[in-house]
């Protein structure tokens, strides 16, 4: 279903409670407030295919504007509000987004954006104004509240950072059908979750990113209630839960550690007892974490393996996962094959790219170079998201690497080029390398190892320089949170870095 089918039928039942104010949207506010801003896209002449961006934290209206552009048969890019001026305005531009809308207390780099965002015709501002915003009530409350004529299925563009540090745009197929046509997605769910109008989903992740955003979406078109965490808190996620009776819930791996580092007395004085289905997924999970969590919680929790791509979806539930610890699940959409660097197949337990056959299409907006490199050598039409892994003989996989080095810190991912690339020009450093090294709460942090110009000037001033000066340029969870310093980095003759050699330093040899 959607927002108009089931406020037709239960209007005054929460679509949307934020679990730190309070703050209930109901079915119907959701319909008309998303009716509404679609009239608005139509009258500023946005057509279905047609394209918007926003900005938003996790604020009351987030699910709301994405409603409004799916209905409207838009593409929409919701976009992580801890970006800093050049990022934004490098996505922004790229999706194309004839329109954008962010909140007054983003509205420092919201403003910073005009001049490079020149094809965007509407720029809409909630809770307040700047210069170069229209006022979002303003311009919304002026709309009507019944469906635009010419309801259709748009689709989300996400973007995530490549391995060159250059953010891509993950375009799949906007339908443009009926809003009633059932998405994959919402299929998978019903099959293993079990979810219904009786469903209430708490989401404690930003919803930029697309687990949250599409679960979501896809828990509200069976008329679920969604409790939006403001940010994650591991008390507050028990008090959530306890308090809405949350049904079901996704969560990153460093939030399974954040509630088993509550004391005791903490853990236990919350009646979970309403959780009825934890989903996990974004980075894999330590095997102790795992097992003490289904110790805690039962035998509810739940993992899968899929990208923002949508090429394939893995899953395990805890009774196999018991039996195959450490694997994040087996193939249900898209037949899984381990290749080496030629494309053949490799036998169980040999490590090697992980390919999608006959898993869903994408495309890397804008960039073919990307979308290419995204595909088997052999030209057979599989896909990979870039991960190295093996099947075993039951075909349960496991992840054995990171793509090209990525960073996973916190169930988000990180790419070190971005970092290399800002340290890179700072007068005081001659090379650089930004990789991750283990960090028990958020499994990976962000360290820079650093060449100096000179090695007499390696130190505390200079590591807090650095941080800063790639703080400036960057979001902040992109960043090192230390620096070392080397008078040389194992680079070879042709300029490859071994960022291998520098890796194995940090981790140890059974990592």
């Amino acid at each position: 279903m959607y927002p108009g089918a089931i406020a037709a039928v239960t209007p005054d039942k929460p679509a949307v409670i934020m679990a730190g104010s309070g703050r209930i949207i109901t079915y119907r506010e959701l319909d008309e407030e998303s009716n509404r801003l679609a009239h608005l896209f139509r009258e500023a002449g946005l057509r279905p295919g047609d394209h918007i961006a926003f900005m938003l934290p996790n604020h009351p209206l987030f699910l709301v504007v994405a409603w409004a552009a799916h209905r409207a048969g838009l593409y929409y890019t919701p976009i992580s509000s801890r970006l800093q001026t050049g990022e934004l305005a490098y996505i922004v531009d790229n999706c194309g987004a004839r329109a954008f809308i962010s909140s007054a207390d983003l509205a420092g780099v919201a403003t910073s954006i005009t001049a490079a965002t020149p094809g965007v015709e509407l720029r809409l501002m909630t809770d307040g104004t700047a210069e170069g915003f229209t006022s979002y009530e303003e311009a919304v409350a002026r709309q009507p509240t019944t469906p635009i004529a010419d309801e259709c299925t748009g689709a989300d563009m996400l973007y995530s950072s490549g391995t060159t540090g250059r953010p891509k745009g993950v375009k799949l197929a906007a339908t443009l059908g009926p809003l009633t046509e059932p998405s994959t997605l919402l299929r998978l769910n019903s099959a293993l979750f079990a979810p219904s109008a009786g469903s209430v989903y708490l989401s404690p992740a930003p919803l930029y990113h697309a687990a949250p955003l599409r679960y979501s979406m896809t828990f509200q078109r069976l008329g679920a209630t969604v409790v939006v965490m403001e940010r994650f808190d591991a008390e507050d996620f028990l008090r959530a839960v306890e308090r809405y009776g949350v049904t079901h819930a996704q969560l990153v791996p460093t939030m399974f550690i954040k509630m088993l580092k509550l004391p005791e007395e903490t853990r236990t004085k919350y009646d979970i007892s309403s959780l009825k289905c934890a989903i996990h997924a974004a980075a894999p999970c330590p095997v102790p974490v795992k097992e003490q969590m289904i110790a805690w919680w039962g035998p509810i929790i739940h993992e899968y393996y899929a990208g923002t791509e949508g090429n394939g979806f893995l899953y395990v539930n805890s009774q196999d996962w018991l039996q195959h610890k450490g694997t994040v699940g087996r193939s249900l959409l898209g037949t899984v094959h381990i290749c080496d660097e030629k494309g053949d197949d490799l036998p169980p337990r040999e490590h090697g790219t992980i390919y999608f056959e006959n898993g869903g299409a994408f495309e890397y907006h804008g960039d073919p170079e990307q979308t290419r490199s995204a595909q088997d050598p052999k030209g057979r039409g599989w896909t990979t998201l870039g991960d190295i892994g093996y099947l075993d003989e039951d075909g349960f996989l496991y992840l054995t690497d990171r793509r090209s080095y990525m960073i996973i810190s916190g169930g988000v991912n990180i790419y070190p080029q971005e970092a290399e690339n800002v340290l890179s020009v700072h007068p005081k450093v001659a090379d650089v390398a930004v990789i991750g090294v283990p960090d028990e709460e958020m499994g990976e942090q962000v360290k820079a190892v650093v060449e100096p110009l000179s090695m007499a000037e390696a130190g505390p001033e200079l590591e807090a320089e650095l941080i800063a000066y790639c703080r400036e340029r960057l979001a902040h969870y992109k960043c090192p949170k230390s620096v070392d310093f080397r008078a040389d980095l194992p680079r070879h003759p042709t300029g490859k870095l071994y960022k291998r050699l520098l890796r194995d330093e940090y981790w140890p040899a059974s990592s």
